[in-house]
């Protein structure tokens, strides 16, 4: 059985993000299309780059996420070179929820592939298992 904040990440048709400065605050939640593919949430950029939303989030790794009835602050994994199977993965997750993809399951989509992973408190948002 999948957890209940996996199902509302997943039921989710985009999440806030608002990533880590270095000082720690926040910057300004923006939203962004996710995923959840194998029991793990994920979100891509249209193209790779060190600015916005994304540069910050691949320096500081850190970030604050939200979907209607969940916040919760998460670590950023770059998986952007993952596995071909977790790509294929991913892509698959991308076409079933936005109706082809929309452009994220291009390779430049897919080198941006980060992973997010429940910290602190939270450290059981997310993760798929028996309950």
């Amino acid at each position: 059985m999948v957890r209940p904040d996996l199902r509302l990440v997943a039921a989710a048709p985009e999440l806030r993000i608002a990533v880590e400065r270095p000082d720690g605050s926040l910057r300004s939640p923006v939203p962004i299309w996710v995923v959840c593919a194998g029991g793990q949430v994920y979100v891509r950029s249209w193209y790779r780059r060190d600015t916005g939303w994304f540069g910050q989030a691949l320096r500081s790794r850190r970030a604050r996420i939200s979907v209607p009835g969940l916040q919760a602050d998460v670590t950023v994994e770059d998986v952007g070179d993952a596995s071909p199977a977790v790509s294929a993965e991913v892509d698959a997750a991308y076409r079933a929820k936005y109706g082809g993809g929309a452009g994220m399951v291009t390779a430049a989509a897919t080198a941006t592939t980060l992973r997010l992973d429940p910290t602190g408190r939270q450290a059981v948002a997310f993760i798929a298992g028996e309950e």
